[in-house]
């Protein structure tokens, strides 16, 4: 009996099985080709790799579960909201060109138009961390802090001893750590907190037996919120390199982008906490006023119109890919956008290439020198096709550029924690801040601007030039996407 032949039988009907269901459970036509490609060319280790890392969890036991226990929430909240929201909607405080943005995040992710919030705009961690202490100090009720990078160095333990102050006093803290962008603070950082009063919990912690899976779906957000009415969301961790103000002269330039926003649209950062927290803490804590207090009041054009788009596996939809889909298709004049990770995908290349032959002025940010060769060269692929249409991409040259924002002409600036590619879309949690301000969005726009003056802008001549090799090998690398 030939067993070389039936085992190359057995392995080809295997191949045709998963293929099979790749095709039914991806929903993304590009993500499913790369995974097919993968598992014909890279014999065994494909098939392992899909099933570590390419199973949609979105329609999986564990996030329905979490789907379940967040829903009696949100309807709490969107009860306690909504008739605020319709008197923001119907007030006029927002431009025609974003009603449709604003209705789809409405209805999608449950997430209410707020108005009077005060929004400051943080350039950098030595703008962020004082603000963010000063606000700690003054809790009164509770904080809760969610991050996914927070590490066991100055600026950590800065804010860790607040915490345990803050707990002796009697204020509630809970603090929420992703477990594998955390994975440095150590079981004695913990246990002090601990002991101290603070209830802490790792978002999804990562066990042997399921390492690959819980790997690929990371809780990204960086969220604070301080009695319900201070939040803080943007790109910002908890980390000393996030500062330039203790770096020396020959440490890496750090520039992000944070926001501190004081108001109603607190409330929906608070319930973004409270889902996340359930689902991976022992210990739930249920609905109260004392978390979700009562800031609505007559609507001002003063204020900030704020919006919160959030999403992750436990989301029906991308709310945050459709929404900066929504976004971009809203412009009218020009769109900026800083991204440290920019594999946008064929929808959002679309868009943005209907943006620049419509006459739109469309300028990107980029890193000057990614921290992936992987990424990077994907990402030159679509600096390739975007050029050859006219949009003008800027690769930053002071250090590194982890900010993760947009502005869409005079009037609209998204700041958050989501990357403008697959991971951010599909895999990760996110959570980004939609601000409806032209005050707000004139700051990002000089901020933008003063980040041109330290960035060399791509010619595009030189290259769409360059050997058809390189050009060829970012194609190709281009197709792997979906898992970078």
């Amino acid at each position: 009996m030939n067993w070389i032949l039936i085992g190359q039988i057995v392995y080809s009907l295997i191949v045709i099985l998963v293929i099979f269901r790749v095709i039914y459970d991806t929903r993304s036509g590009t993500k499913s080709l790369a995974y097919i490609l993968f598992i014909v060319f890279v014999p065994f280790v494909g098939m392992i790799f899909y099933f570590s890392f390419g199973i949609n969890y979105r329609k999986r036991k564990l996030y329905s579960k979490k789907m379940g226990l967040d829903e009696p929430l949100r309807d709490r909240i969107r009860n306690k909201l909504n008739s605020y929201s319709d008197a923001i909607w119907n007030s006029g405080l927002t431009r025609d060109n974003y009603k449709n943005l604003i209705q789809y995040i409405r209805r999608s992710g449950s997430s209410p138009l707020t108005a009077n919030n005060d929004v400051k705009l943080f350039i950098n961690g030595e703008e962020k961390f004082p603000a963010l202490l000063e606000a700690l100090e003054k809790a009164q009720s509770h904080i809760h802090i969610e991050y996914y990078i927070y590490e066991n160095d100055i600026t950590g333990n800065q804010i860790a001893d607040l915490l345990i102050n803050k707990a002796k006093e009697g204020i509630e803290v809970r603090f929420m750590y992703d477990d594998f962008g955390s994975r440095g603070l150590g079981k004695k950082f913990i246990k002090k907190l601990n002991d101290a009063g603070v209830h802490t919990a790792p978002f999804y912690k990562i066990k042997w037996y399921a390492f690959a899976n819980r790997l690929n779906y990371r809780n990204h957000r960086k969220i604070v919120i301080i009695d319900g009415t201070v939040g803080f969301v943007g790109g910002v961790n908890i980390s000393d390199k996030y500062r330039n103000d203790l770096k020396g002269e020959n440490d890496l330039y750090w520039r992000d982008t944070h926001l501190m926003i004081t108001g109603q649209a607190t409330a929906y950062l608070q319930y973004l906490f409270l889902c996340d927290w359930n689902f991976c803490s022992a210990i739930n804590f249920e609905y109260s006023d004392v978390y979700f207090p009562d800031n609505t009041k007559h609507a001002s054009i003063e204020k900030e119109v704020v919006q919160i788009a959030a999403s992750g596996p436990d989301s029906v939809q991308p709310v945050i890919f459709y929404s900066l889909l929504e976004a971009i298709n809203s412009a009218k004049q020009r769109i900026y956008i800083t991204s440290p990770y920019f594999i946008p995908g064929e929808s959002l290349m679309d868009a943005l290439i209907i943006a620049i032959q419509s006459g739109l002025e469309v300028k990107i940010i980029v890193p000057g020198v990614s921290d992936s060769k992987m990424v990077n060269a994907a990402a030159s692929a679509y600096y390739t096709e975007l050029l050859q249409y006219g949009a003008k991409i800027y690769k930053y040259n002071k250090g590194f550029v982890h900010a993760k924002t947009m502005v869409i002409d005079d009037d609209l600036a998204v700041v958050g924690s989501a990357n403008m590619d697959y991971r951010s879309f599909e895999l990760n949690f996110e959570v980004n801040a939609m601000v409806y301000s032209k005050d707000i969005a004139k700051q990002l726009t000089v901020a933008f601007e003063n980040d041109l003056k330290v960035a060399a802008q791509i010619d595009a001549q030189i290259w769409l030039n360059r050997p058809k090799y390189i050009q060829l090998w970012e194609k190709m690398v281009r197709l792997l996407s979906p898992f970078l």
